[in-house]
């Protein structure tokens, strides 16, 4: 202080210096005071102005200025309020006149009250105005800028009223629990799943008191509530989601998800009851046959896998199924039909189990298998295997109609044949094969070294497929003799294949496969063509007689093969003989209907060959009129015997009967010639009346014939 500073010796110091030292302190203190009140005001989050009684500014801070955009050079001391209002409008920082805003503040400034109020700027910010009155008159206002909390305001009202919409039309029923294990929150959606009232369950409901009164209503079967209140409460500690489907005892099913919060937990419920429905449904068609309802190769293959990974695994066989002349009912009677057969078939099968562990499984097409369990050796497999080719080889009736098929077997035994899924199969596909290439409704147990009969199979399709581009085919021609003249009246055309590697293979060999592989539709193409053309130098009286197969006449182009055949060679079509099986009669489908009336429209003559191996039905004969029935060999090599005579006595006495021309296969004794003579058959031949030939042997035969008759 000054006051320090005066000698102590000097009365007029001593005076003067308690004369000056209160004001200065004074003073001193005022200009503190003043520089508090100065940096309290500068440092204020609001905008602050007083304003005297002559409504004068007295101070304003920073944030004032800075709040309305105001001019720091304007905004001195001493300026009017209503300058201020004037100064903000020309900034365009005011959304109404001077005197507008004037008009709004002066009853706040007149009634000397205090008050609170809002003002929107141009630019959309919201400042809260805190109006005081001072003792003195005047007053000071406050300014805060609640743009943002108004927006958070705003927002949070809006968020409330989605949560409400949503809540409202949520497709799923919702709980929500506080932190005490309260009900807090329960949309009306919960109540219209549950079809309870909102008394029955109150909020402050505990999630036991839920499941408990759940039970009470007779809504939920039995369920142990302790259990679940504790797995709710062990996956809550753990903060893990929990689901768990709910049983209704109507019928319906319930997905419950429980879901952990910061404070609680929520629950939602949503009616799955179609949805778990269709899962099942498709969980079983994913394992199951459509058509038959048995488990498929997927579930087949799960079902042997899961036996074989048995901690002790028991002795089991896999059966492979094939059936027998099924391709024949399909074609013949129609899909439709085929589909029946199959479910006859795949009921038939499943009652030859003996066991809930045996498994029967479609494939697809006519292929089963079948999983015997607990099998004490092969005569197990066996005599299973006996029961199911006696039951599937039944007769199976259906709207009057009448359908054979067999089936066929192939048996691996499990461990002798293979240890693992892939090597039981396929051994047991290997049996099958085996069995079906020795003939058919019978069973053949797996052999070491039946892939090399596979693999023999396999190579000899791809010999065949390149066979027909080198040119390795050939005709050989057989006479056919007229057995009341004695002439020749023509031949049929019989197919060799002459390989390179393999020498001569016999039609018995390569036909079935050619036929499996498809390769027969252009096999009887070429044959017809050739044979055609080799019969178009023979005498006019002579016919061709060439044998097409099933595939040819379904082809759909079969008549147009035909028709070129005859163009290109000039044989008249009365002299084209086709030879057809019963498999073909036996097809009623448009197909075969509008190919076979082609035919004979063009004069083709039609052919039943091997008449008395297959159906032989004479209802075929009468839909379908053939010039020619060809008894088969068979028949004939057995001529000596009564019965069989009397069948062919038959058989030729039924072609006499209908005008249809009977021609005896397989003839080679002229006691068998003498004795078709006699019963009045028509055509023979066979080894007695001439070895197949080559074209320019036949045609030699023909010429020599032909002469022996004119010279006669």
């Amino acid at each position: 202080m000054p006051v320090a500073h005066v000698k102590a010796g000097s009365a007029a110091g001593k005076r003067k210096a308690i004369r000056i030292g209160p004001a200065r302190r004074i003073a001193e203190e005022l200009r503190a005071q003043n520089e508090r009140f100065s940096a309290a005001v500068e440092n204020m989050s609001h905008g602050l102005c007083m304003f005297d009684a002559e409504e004068r500014m007295i101070i304003c801070n920073r944030n004032y200025i800075d709040l309305f955009r105001l001019d720091a050079k304007v905004m001195k001391p001493g300026i009017r309020f209503f300058d201020i209002l004037q100064h903000s409008v020309d900034i365009g920082i005011a959304s109404q006149s001077a005197e507008e805003l004037y008009a709004v503040r002066k009853p706040y400034i007149d009634g000397a009250k205090p008050s609170t109020y809002e003002e929107t700027l141009a630019d959309g910010r919201i400042i809260v105005i805190s109006h005081r009155p001072l003792t003195s008159g005047g007053w000071v206002s406050i300014y805060e800028d609640v743009t943002e909390q108004r927006r958070a305001e705003e927002e949070l009202k809006e968020q409330h009223r989605r949560f409400d919409a949503a809540l409202g039309n949520m497709s799923q029923g919702l709980l929500m629990y506080d932190a005490d294990g309260k009900m807090i929150v329960r949309n009306q959606r919960f109540l219209e799943l549950y079809k309870v009232t909102a008394a029955d369950f109150p909020f402050g409901t505990t999630h036991r008191d839920a499941l408990e009164r759940l039970l009470e209503l007779g809504i939920y079967t039995k369920i142990d509530v302790d259990s679940e209140v504790a797995k709710t409460e062990a996956c809550l500690r753990a903060g893990k989601m929990q689901s768990t489907y709910r049983y209704l005892a109507d019928g319906r099913t319930f997905l419950v998800v429980r879901q952990p919060t910061s404070g609680g937990w929520v629950v939602t419920f949503d009616d799955v009851t179609e949805q778990h429905r269709t899962e099942e449904r498709m969980t079983h068609l994913a394992h199951h046959d459509t058509l038959t309802n048995l488990p498929n190769r997927s579930m087949f293959r799960e079902r042997l896998d899961q036996a074989l990974g048995e901690p002790k695994v028991a002795p089991l066989a896999i059966l492979s199924l094939d059936l027998d002349r099924f391709k024949a009912v399909n074609d013949t009677f129609g899909h439709p039909a085929g589909d029946w057969l199959l479910k006859c078939v795949a009921e038939r099968l499943r009652r030859c189990l003996r066991s809930e562990k045996d498994v029967a499984a479609r494939f697809g097409g006519d292929e089963f298998a079948v999983i015997q369990s607990d099998v004490r050796g092969a005569a197990d497999a066996e005599k299973l295997a006996k029961r199911i080719v006696e039951v599937i080889g039944k007769p199976y009736r259906d709207k009057g109609r009448e359908m054979h098929v067999g089936v066929s077997l192939g048996i691996a035994l499990y461990p002798g044949d293979g240890e693992d899924a892939d090597t039981l199969l396929t051994n047991a596909d290997l049996a099958l094969y085996r069995g079906k290439s020795e003939g058919r409704n019978i069973y053949r147990f797996f052999e070491p070294g039946m892939d090399a009969m596979v693999r023999e199979r396999r190579a000899l399709e791809a010999d065949l497929e390149a066979a027909l581009p080198r040119r390795e085919f050939e005709l050989d021609y057989q006479p056919i003799l007229d057995i009341a003249s004695g002439d020749i009246v023509g031949a049929e055309a019989l197919m060799r294949w002459r390989s390179p590697s393999r020498g001569l293979v016999s039609p018995q060999e390569f036909i079935a496969a050619a036929e499996e592989t498809g390769l027969i539709v252009q096999l009887g193409d070429w044959a017809l063509r050739k044979a055609c053309s080799a019969a178009a130098g023979w005498p006019r009286d002579v016919r061709m007689a060439v044998n097409v197969s099933a595939a040819q006449i379904k082809s759909g182009s079969f008549a147009r093969s035909v028709i070129s055949a005859l163009a290109f060679s000039s044989l008249p079509a009365s002299r084209l003989e086709l030879e057809i099986t019963e498999t073909v009669m036996m097809d009623e489908s448009d197909t075969v209907l509008r190919t076979l009336g082609q035919l004979r429209e063009l004069g083709v003559r039609i052919a039943l060959d091997d008449f008395g191996t297959g159906y032989s039905s004479l209802g075929y004969l009468r839909r379908f009129p053939v010039d020619k029935i060809k008894i088969d060999r068979s028949f004939i090599h057995d001529l000596d015997k009564r019965d069989t005579a009397a069948v062919v006595r038959t058989v030729i006495g039924l072609g006499i009967e209908l005008g249809i021309t009977v021609t005896a296969e397989g003839v080679e004794t002229e006691a068998q010639l003498d004795m078709l003579r006699k019963a009045g058959c028509g055509e023979a031949q066979g080894f007695l009346i001439g070895m197949p030939a080559k074209a320019p042997e036949m045609s030699r035969l023909l010429r020599s014939r032909e002469k022996l008759r004119q010279s006669g």
